[in-house]
């Protein structure tokens, strides 16, 4: 069931799969608010009236964009609203398997189905239910692998705007010094730095003040060898 509207097919339309992709595209976007004004009902008998008068609006396109909305809506946090929408996709869904099955239009199948829910057994209506948390759970988590790749995202773009003249993030390398380096980074005292640099071992000095300056976390001056450096910029 889940379905980005750039991966819908229809399956009214004909030609290539291209051509379905854009047909189904522009009744997305021509019905939006149509499709989601039905996303809104909560009652069987509105939800069967509703259709009844725009049977355009039974069909796949419909179910895809519904779907679309349940991804965009668990994203920005709005989960009740969320399972409401969710609730008239399966319903969508029932009518759209009903159709296959008696092989005829889904618009055919609207008052059936709706006479078949408002009378069902326990059985019938545990099945309906089953298979709305089911859907819902999968909505959520598409929801989060959706939300975790745009912070990734976004987090990558950050990450290289801050990357210093040697290709080092200079918040990851603040973060592997040693406390001492910190604490003069911290009060931008640079005789606190350079005693300290100069008390550790020289190999351990360099390493540290090398990635200090690929990450411009420090800002050599004239001379790598200048007592005289600009202070430390974070």
């Amino acid at each position: 069931l889940i379905a980005e509207i750039e991966a819908v097919v229809s399956t009214q339309s004909t030609g290539s799969e291209d051509e379905r992709l854009e047909q189904s595209q522009k009744f997305m976007d021509k019905y939006k608010k149509d499709i989601e004004k039905f996303g809104f009902y909560s009652n069987w008998d509105d939800s069967k009236e509703y259709l009844l008068s725009n049977p355009h609006l039974a069909c796949e396109d419909t179910a895809n964009y519904l779907t679309y909305w349940c991804v965009n809506l668990q994203m920005e946090e709005k989960n009740g609203l969320m399972k409401q929408v969710a609730h008239q996709t399966i319903v969508m869904q029932y009518i759209l398997e009903l159709s296959k099955t008696m092989e005829v239009p889904p618009i055919a199948c609207v008052p059936s189905f709706f006479t078949k829910i408002k009378t069902c057994d326990a059985k019938y209506m545990e099945g309906f239910n089953s298979e709305l948390e089911a859907f819902i759970g999968r909505i959520e988590r598409r929801a989060k692998e959706k939300t975790d790749k745009l912070i990734a995202e976004i987090e990558a773009e950050e990450r290289e705007k801050r990357l210093g003249p040697g290709g080092l993030d200079p918040q990851e390398v603040y973060e592997e010094l040693p406390k001492e380096l910190q604490d003069c980074f911290d009060s931008k005292d640079i005789g606190m730095l350079q005693e300290v640099l100069t008390a550790m071992k020289p190999d351990e000095a360099q390493l540290w003040l090398k990635k200090c300056i690929d990450s411009g976390l420090w800002v050599p001056g004239p001379s790598d060898d200048s007592e005289e450096a600009p202070p430390p910029e974070q």
